[in-house]
């Protein structure tokens, strides 16, 4: 894969150029399958971007791109294939169970995550199709991913989880156990800490999938932390916890106690059924507004010390070099963001019209008070309806009609949480931090719409 001088910032070390030099390459070959001439997507809004294309193509990068096998040569991951009956009064529907007993989508509907291709499979992530998003939450099965050796495949009844350390009962849980305590349920947003790292520099990433698709939002279900601290006993002076996972990587973070006794929760549940097995099955930990890495999966121990851990992922990786030759460590909240889904990149607007401008805006540090949206680069702002439910560290949607004129326009939104942290432009936030790191881009996204329709990604 030829160099690409656009990550020539001293934050992207070899790994970080080589992720988002094949980052721009499989949004590249995605784009360029070929669409179906009778395509009905929002009245062609997405010329080029059909899955079913993508899968009667049997694409691949890097290794596979999507999850190996589905049912029906036409079939999308996650569907079943039948007759299509030109008058579907004519005949009865499939028959009840038909399936297993565990429903599948509809063969029509297509949306899929796409994989980074890095050069181990067992070390990747997945994006989630924001553009596809309807409402807040984010299907299981389109949650995006981030595993380091792989997804690890743990049989719950063999599965345990130890608190041990500065605590006056060291003590260990099985799942059964763990079910058997008072639960919670609460909806809440995960987002990888390098999300968007390719915009940085200059606009790169060309769908809002590829610039924004390392975040996602589910209903989780589990134990509070505290009501197992509580259990276990902490003793005076303890201040950090290490969390480990049971994975290959033996992840490993450390979480200060303030946290696990705030709003952390040991989730075996996200909506409505177990967890799936990419997603930390049988037991992941769960702290809400923190950076990806840290909500660790496979959760099997808890150590609690006086003192943070100083792991791989805490030391020379997931810490941010300032321009003035310091690092900031245990940047853990993820600041105000939002971005537009649409219209977005990649997408075509058919003609001049009523649209509907709508995306998504989360904040680490609590909840989304407004959302202004500009389609003149930024000269105005409007501000955007913001729709039920609105809660604390979880996706918000937010929408505001537009009539678009035909005529150039640049479209942003600018979220603005309940500290009163304005999201701020990309060169606000370079100003303060530098290029030197590559993690926690939260600036202002740019969606140019040409005169013919074409929506791309630019800075402005």
């Amino acid at each position: 894969m030829p160099k690409d001088d656009r990550f020539s910032l001293p934050g992207y070390g070899p790994a970080e150029r080589h992720m988002a030099e094949s980052l721009v390459e499989i949004e590249r070959q995605i784009l360029e399958e070929p669409g179906e001439d009778d395509c009905d997507c929002r009245e062609g809004m997405f010329p080029g971007m059909t899955r079913r294309g993508l899968l009667a193509s049997g694409a691949t990068i890097g290794g596979a791109m999507f999850a190996a096998g589905y049912a029906g040569a036409d079939a999308p991951p996650g569907a079943l294939e039948y007759d299509v009956l030109s008058d579907p009064t004519s005949a009865p529907g499939r028959t009840i169970l038909i399936d297993g007993g565990y429903g599948s989508r509809s063969q029509f509907e297509n949306e899929v995550r796409w994989r980074y291709p890095t050069a181990s499979i067992d070390s990747s992530w997945s994006m989630t199709p924001l553009a596809s998003g309807h409402g807040i939450i984010t299907p299981s099965g389109l949650h995006f991913e981030r595993h380091h050796s792989g997804i690890a495949t743990i049989d719950p009844r063999r599965h345990s989880l130890t608190v041990h350390g500065m605590v006056e009962e060291p003590i260990r849980f099985t799942m059964d156990d763990l079910k058997r305590l008072p639960a919670v349920s609460r909806m809440h947003f995960i987002e990888c800490s390098g999300n968007t790292l390719t915009e940085w520099e200059e606009p790169t990433l060309k769908t809002v999938q590829g610039t924004h698709g390392l975040t996602s939002t589910s209903e989780w279900t589990g134990v509070p932390l505290s009501t197992v601290l509580e259990m276990a006993g902490v003793q005076d002076g303890a201040a950090w916890i290490l969390a480990e996972g049971a994975d290959a990587a033996v992840m490993t973070r450390s979480v200060p106690i303030d946290k696990a006794m705030d709003d952390a929760i040991l989730a075996y549940a996200q909506n409505g059924e177990a967890l799936r097995p990419e997603q930390g099955h049988p037991l992941r930990l769960l702290l809400p507004g923190f950076e990806g890495n840290m909500n660790i999966k496979w959760l099997r121990r808890l150590e609690i010390s006086d003192r943070p851990f100083m792991t791989r992922e805490e030391t020379s990786k997931y810490t941010d070099l300032m321009p003035d030759g310091t690092a900031r460590q245990f940047t853990f909240e993820m600041d105000a963001k939002s971005v537009i889904t649409f219209p977005s990149g990649a997408m075509m607007l058919p003609r001049p019209g009523y649209y509907e401008i709508t995306g998504i805006a989360w904040s680490g540090r609590g909840t989304i008070s407004r959302v202004e949206v500009s389609t003149d680069g930024g000269k105005s702002w409007q501000e955007a309806s913001l729709e039920e439910p609105v809660l604390p560290k979880c996706h918000t949607r937010f929408r505001l009609p537009w009539i678009w004129n035909g005529e150039e326009a640049v479209l942003q939104s600018r979220a603005v949480d309940d500290t009163g942290y304005v999201q701020p432009t990309i060169e606000e936030l370079v100003a303060v931090r530098g290029t030197d790191y590559v993690y926690h881009l939260n600036a202002i996204q740019s969606w140019h719409v040409a005169p013919g329709g074409e929506v791309t990604n630019v800075h402005a």
